[in-house]
């Protein structure tokens, strides 16, 4: 079995509105540099999103989460930024903004698969 490597993550959250404090989990990116893996998952849960922010339409939302998700997964489409290396993607998602979608603070671990722990990461945090 192989040895455990590494890991960052973080989550991506929707912040309606700055002053309420208010937030939704609707992502989780992990980047595994030894096992050349980075990787976005996300899921909008408009329900829930409604709940704290009524007057919000979820779609400019949903079209801003596919186009963060297209630039972690390097697509030439989306210009420069897909063009860095994973660790540059990884740490331009995870820069701090004051946009409507924000990361979380990175966190760290140890992993034989990236890909079950994202897994298991979004399960438990996002969905």
């Amino acid at each position: 079995m192989a040895e455990p490597r590494p890991f960052s993550y973080a989550v991506l959250r929707v912040v309606p509105c700055i002053e309420r404090g208010e937030r939704l989990n609707v992502g989780l990116a992990l980047f595994c540099r030894q096992h050349d893996f980075l990787e976005l998952r996300t899921g909008l849960d408009r329900e829930r999103l409604a709940a704290i922010a009524p007057d919000l339409d979820p779609e400019p939302v949903e079209q801003r989460l596919a186009a963060i998700s297209r630039v972690i997964a390097g697509d030439p489409a989306t210009g420069a930024l897909a063009e860095l290396d994973p660790s540059d993607r990884f740490g331009w998602l995870t820069a701090p903004s004051s946009t409507i979608i924000q990361s979380s603070e990175v966190h760290t671990g140890l992993t034989r698969d990236p890909a079950a722990e994202l897994d298991k990461l979004f399960e438990s945090l996002v969905l």
